[in-house]
């Protein structure tokens, strides 16, 4: 991507150093679970509360030094973030909307969120709580190592995706799918959650679209990427990959060729109208 000389969110809350001690579960426990969540890196709602119920205290200030190349990843994330707040105010004020960006919380190892308490094993997320993507810099390192997937256009879908969970929760769809997850089967939980993936994963689309639009950002080779990181965090290849199969109604971010198709959909319309992921057939995801 080419960010020379783009600007820097300052709507950042930078947590990096500040650990919260969790006591009475270990992880050892959850290390599938958690290897699972890392690599998906979207809302892990369950991963959330299963931390939050290990008694994750008070941020404790520690002596911290951020190597030269996580702040690099630093000011990345700051350009992207400002990337997402440029693009969307622009889409919203089209529809006579005012876009309130969310702040981005960056923290090492553990922290403390609108919805709980999280490790870096949760992998990146949205907190509609308190209306924060938080992010642990060194998912990127790991995205690189689990699964091959790397690049900076890859990096920053990571982040517009979470991104894009927050403009569901701007546009109302988010409170309306938890609110119908909390008196549907696991089964139908699954299946909205997927929907709510597939949608951030086009609103990522969408973002790019503008976003070279704006600036020139994309270079060759970046769309490829970021399908190749999409196609990578489908629930069949990392189930397939985890335990040697996949269980289709445990799926709850959609599979490898649906969140390619979806986040190919938005960076070739651009349009938010053309993202309705709630209104098709399942099967037609």
């Amino acid at each position: 991507m080419r960010l020379d000389g783009r600007r820097e969110s300052t709507n950042v809350d930078d947590r990096r150093g500040r650990v919260t001690k969790a006591g009475g579960l270990g992880l050892g426990g959850l290390i599938i679970v958690g290897v699972i969540t890392l690599l998906l890196g979207g809302n892990p709602l369950d991963m959330i509360q299963n931390v939050g119920q290990m008694g994750i205290g008070e941020g404790v200030e520690s002596e911290y030094t951020p190597t030269a190349e996580e702040e690099e990843l630093a000011r990345f994330a700051r350009q992207i973030l400002a990337g997402t707040e440029d693009v969307w105010t622009e889409v919203f004020s089209r529809y006579g909307r005012t876009y309130d960006p969310p702040r981005l919380v960056l923290f090492t190892e553990s922290v403390q969120s609108g919805c709980g308490g999280a490790t870096a094993q949760s992998g990146p997320f949205y907190c509609s709580a308190d209306q924060c993507v938080y992010l642990d810099l060194s998912f990127f390192s790991s995205m690189k190592k689990e699964i091959g997937a790397d690049g900076d256009f890859a990096y920053a879908y990571v982040i517009a995706h979470e991104v894009g969970h927050h403009v569901q929760n701007l546009l109302g769809i988010l409170g309306d799918a938890h609110s119908q997850m909390s008196r549907v089967s696991e089964k139908e939980k699954n299946r909205i959650s997927v929907r709510l993936e597939l949608q951030a994963d086009y609103f990522a689309g969408v973002w790019a679209h503008h976003d070279n639009k704006m600036f020139d950002s994309l270079e060759e080779g970046d769309i490829d990427e970021g399908l190749t990181v999409a196609s990578l965090i489908g629930d069949d290849y990392l189930q397939k990959q985890a335990y040697g199969y996949s269980v289709p109604d445990s799926f709850n971010h959609g599979t490898s060729a649906q969140r390619a198709k979806w986040l190919k959909r938005g960076i070739a319309s651009g349009d938010i109208s053309q993202g309705d992921t709630f209104s098709l057939n399942y099967n037609q995801l």
